[in-house]
C-alpha cells in the first residue's frame, strides 16, 4: 500500500498544501490532514500559553512570598521570559487573552500546588489577590508593591 505524501514527508506536504492554497487548487487539497493540522496548531498554541502562564504564576508567587534574596534575580529573569513568551503569543493571537482569563483559576490552582510542594513552610494565598487582570500579570512587579 502506498503511503500519502503527508505520511512520507510532512514538511514537503506543508509546502505543497500552501502552494495549492495560493493557486486556489482546492480540488486537490488533502482536506482531512489539513483540518487535522489546523486543529493541532490551535491546540498547540493554547497548550503553550497555558504552560507559560502556569510557570509565570509559579515564579510570581515565589518572588512575592519566598524570602530567598539570592533567588530573586533568577526568578525575575524567568518572570520576564514567561511574560515575553505570552505577550508574543497574544500579539499573534489576541483572542487567547479571553482564553487566559477563562483558565486562570485552574492554572492558579495548579501553580499554587506546585509552589506549596516546593516550599511547604511558606503561607501562599489560596487565591490570586486581585482580579484576573492579564495586563497586570504581564506587566506589574507585584513584589515592589506594599
Amino acid at each position: 500500500m502506498m503511503r500519502s505524501l503527508y505520511e512520507q514527508d510532512t514538511s514537503l506536504w506543508v509546502i505543497e498544501t500552501v502552494n495549492k492554497l495560493k493557486a486556489k487548487d482546492f480540488e486537490n487539497l488533502d482536506l482531512e490532514n489539513l483540518i487535522e493540522e489546523v486543529e493541532a496548531l490551535g491546540k498547540s498554541q493554547r497548550n503553550a500559553t497555558k504552560s507559560f502562564l502556569r510557570r509565570l504564576i509559579e515564579h510570581l508567587l515565589k518572588r512575592c512570598y519566598v524570602p530567598l534574596p539570592e533567588c530573586y534575580i533568577g526568578w525575575q529573569r524567568e518572570i520576564r521570559a514567561f511574560r515575553n513568551e505570552i505577550k508574543d503569543i497574544l500579539e499573534d493571537s489576541p483572542s487567547l487573552k479571553n482564553f487566559l482569563l477563562e483558565i486562570f483559576p485552574k492554572i492558579y490552582a495548579s501553580a499554587i500546588a506546585s509552589v506549596r510542594e516546593e516550599y511547604p513552610q511558606i503561607n501562599f494565598p489560596d487565591h490570586w489577590l486581585e482580579e484576573y487582570d492579564i495586563n497586570a500579570i504581564l506587566n506589574r512587579n507585584f513584589w515592589e508593591e506594599d
